[in-house]
Order: C-alpha cells, then structure tokens, then sequence
C-alpha cells in the first residue's frame, strides 16, 4: 500500500487534526489508540491498541511508510509513572518497532516543556534542554530514544517541538478561560502579564509536521505562531472579541506560584507544574529554521487563533462533556481555581 501513515494517539486532539491533513493530501491513514476517532474516512483505518503493547505495535506499523508518533500523557493527568511509561517507554517501542518494519520517517511531536524555564529568548534549535518538570523530562527522554534508534538501527528521525496548541476543538485548560470570559469574570495575569507568550494553532502544527516527514536524514524544528504579542495583550483581545465585561488584574508572582504549587499537589488544582511554570514567564521559539528548510509560513496570529478556539467553544459548549477520551478535548474541572475571579473582585482596578 503506497503512501501510507501511521499515527499515534491518533484519536486525541492533535492526532486527529494531523490525520485529517493526511488524508486531505491523499494518504492512507493508520491510527493506533486506546479510543475510538470522533470521525470516519474510506481511507482511515482504525487499530486499537496501546503502544506499550509491543504486539500490537508491531502489527500497527507492519506495511507503514511514515510514522506520526502524537500519542503521550500530558501534563493535566499529573501522573509521573505515566509520564515515563508511556512518554518514554512507549516512545522506545514505537521507535524500535518503526525501525524493526523499515519505516522511512518516525516524526516524533516533542514539547517546549523539554526547555524549562530558559533563561533567554527566543529559543532555538540549539538551546540546551533543561526540563523543570517530570513531563518536560519524559518528553526529552523520548527525543533521546528516537536519536538513539537513528544512531544503532538507521531509522530516519525528525523531532517536532511545538508551542502551546490552540484550534478548533481544543479545550483543557482553555475551556475555565472560556468560561470566565464568557461569564464576565476577572481574569488573572501574573505580575504585569507583559511577558511575551508564543502559541500555535493545530492546523500550522500539522503542516508543519508533515512537511519535516519530507526531509531526508535527521532534523528538529520548533514551531510555533510569526505573529505574537504578550500574555495581558492575547486575553484583551478574547475579551474584546466576546465583548466581555472581564478585566485583566495583576496578581504577585509571590506567594501565588507556592500556593498553586501546594493546591495542584494537593489534587486541588487541575493545574500541573508545567502550567505554573510557564503561564508568568516569557517564552517563545525562534521558527526561522522552519520557515528557511520547510517553508513554514503559519497563518495564524496569537490573538487569531484564540478567537477562533473561543468561537469554536461558544458554538459548540451544550454539547460538551467531561471526561472524554482526550484532556485536550474535554473540559476540565476548575476545583479551587473557581475562587480565583471572586478574590480578584478585592483588588481595585
């Protein structure tokens, strides 16, 4: 079978956006997973199973061309032992059975949270990793196992590393945004919220990730949006668009990062150490490489592509439903973080 793509954690958020852009361009389109796609195609066929099952992961890849390898825990199960089962140890198996079946191309989606904290920006291809956090440290595992099968079995390997995702469909964290927006409720940044923060919409992503399944021999490439601004400028302008009453209101970096640090130990909070060390602090790739090597022109902004994930919610909210197969398509419950738009009522502004 010619022109043949195997996508892990194809029934996720991101797995099933890359897979549409597949089969648009004429691929036939493998997906393996734990749970059944939100969708159907005459050329998508369906493998259930899980990549820690070497079997079934042998059988997945038998006849594929290339691998999109999405699938891995992120960071709102706050599960460290699945973070390196699955991030690290299910990535092994995906690469050493891609190699096993002569697989042309493994494109293995990394994260930003490989890079911490940086202390400079903008990040690029030749910033050392320093992960803060057990995710960030499985995800950088990962990039090391596919190096490794590249280096003893000769399997050609392209690393992805994107930003925060946003599109249609894409909830998590958003969706308590979402809700706040919509409600008129304040909205927190910390400190003054000027520091610069860099997404990128799931449609440039895909592209993105098929256009470097087209490079011959090792690469890496960070991905995210040409066009961005600062923390407090990309939630004005979702407030602005939905014509919200909310207000963005400083708050101190400390004591709020200890505290949200206790409360999402404490299982109070949906939010991960990922999320706290990322939300107040600049970050942001330097995408020149992608734009020079794969021609990597996203068409969408910071504030375009919130607006169009907050529209996506506004039309679609009724029909929402917790606790579904994928964190970043299903809402997630606000716990202590629904106090947070009453306490900012106590400060003026």
């Amino acid at each position: 079978m010619a022109n043949t793509a195997l996508v892990t954690g194809g029934s996720g958020y991101f797995g099933q956006v890359l897979s549409k852009q597949l089969l648009e361009r004429g691929t036939h389109v493998r997906m393996i997973d734990l749970n059944f796609p939100g969708f159907r195609h005459p050329n998508l066929e369906f493998f259930k199973g899980s990549i820690l099952d070497r079997n079934a992961v042998r059988q997945a890849v038998s006849g594929i061309d290339k691998v999109f390898h999405n699938a891995a825990q992120n960071p709102l199960a706050k599960d460290v032992n699945l973070f390196w089962s699955v991030n690290r140890d299910g990535t092994q198996t995906i690469a050493y059975e891609s190699a096993a079946a002569g697989v042309e191309k493994l494109i293995y989606t990394s994260s930003t949270a490989v890079y911490g904290a940086p202390k400079l920006n903008p990040i690029t291809e030749n910033t050392e990793p320093k992960p803060a956090e057990d995710y960030g440290r499985a995800k950088l595992a990962g990039e090391v196992i596919c190096r490794k099968a590249m280096q003893d079995y000769g399997l050609d390997v392209a690393i992805v590393r994107p930003r925060t995702i946003l599109g249609p469909g894409r909830l998590g964290t958003a969706h308590i945004l979402f809700e706040w927006v919509q409600r008129g409720l304040d909205i927190p940044v910390l400190a003054s919220g000027n520091n610069r923060y860099q997404f990128v919409h799931s449609d440039d992503l895909a592209w993105a990730c098929i256009a470097a399944s087209g490079v011959k021999g090792f690469a890496e490439y960070n991905i995210g949006a040409a066009e961005f601004g600062t923390m407090r400028e990309l939630l004005q302008a979702l407030i602005d668009h939905a014509e919200s009453k909310s207000r963005i209101k400083s708050i101190p970096m400390w004591p709020t990062l200890p505290i949200a640090q206790l409360a999402s130990t404490l299982g109070l909070s949906p939010l991960g150490p990922f999320h706290l060390l990322a939300y107040g602090r600049s970050t942001y790739f330097d995408i020149s490489k992608a734009q020079e090597e794969l021609g990597y022109a996203p068409k969408y902004s910071n504030s375009e592509m919130i607006i169009d994930t907050y529209d996506w919610y506004q039309a679609n909210k009724f029909s929402l439903h917790k606790g579904g197969a994928s964190y970043h398509r299903s809402p997630v419950k606000q716990q202590i973080l629904a106090l947070i738009p009453y306490l900012l009522r106590m400060i003026p502004g």
